[in-house]
């Protein structure tokens, strides 16, 4: 008589895009706000999410992960904690019609001596089945980012649309391509494929 107690290997099976209808469910309030605007140490890491014809997606979501200004990664609950005193490390924020993303954040540190500084980022958006996921680098400690075993391992080009562009102002921008000529590089993890 056969095993019939046995399990079979089961496999994950891809995400699904039914939407944009996630816009009432995820926003919270200063979702974008890592830190308040007006704090010591702030900066705006802005930019537009294009799509391969070069125009703008005006309904996606981005969110980002990322270390404080000492290079320490926040491991407390409570990641939507948005009391002006607490740095979760995390954000979420809606394009507006035109494409655009603010974030009010701190410069991370590096979470190793010398490593690179930078600023994890997951973007979901219509037409995707699964959400995509790039990194933000800091433009300024270029032997890091030299070092940098993901940067090393892309072509001069594509390393180019990791790094950020810090602007007069002091802020970060970054603009997204999702596909096309300069289509922003973007990471693929286990048990995320297509």
């Amino acid at each position: 008589m056969p095993d019939t107690t046995a399990t079979p290997d089961l496999t994950p099976t891809p995400g699904q895009t039914v939407g944009p209808f996630y816009g009432y469910a995820m926003p919270f309030d200063h979702d974008n706000e890592l830190v308040p605007p007006a704090k010591a140490g702030a900066v705006q890491l802005h930019g537009i999410v294009y799509d391969g014809a070069g125009a703008v997606v005006p309904d996606a979501i981005l969110e980002i992960w990322q270390a404080d200004e000492n290079g320490i990664v926040p491991r407390a609950n409570g990641s939507l904690r948005r009391d002006g005193f607490t740095f979760t490390g995390f954000g979420r924020n809606a394009v507006d019609p035109e494409g655009r993303f603010t974030f009010s954040t701190v410069n991370p540190g590096a979470t190793e001596a010398g490593k690179a500084p930078f600023i994890s980022v997951v973007i979901f958006a219509r037409g995707l089945l699964n959400r995509l996921f790039t990194r933000v680098y800091l433009p300024e400690d270029t032997e890091a980012l030299a070092a940098d075993p993901l940067l090393s391992s892309l072509d001069e080009d594509e390393r180019n649309r990791l790094i950020a562009t810090r602007e007069a102002d002091g802020s970060l921008r970054f603009d997204i391509r999702l596909q096309g000529e300069d289509e922003t590089p973007f990471l693929r993890f286990p048990g995320h494929e297509d």
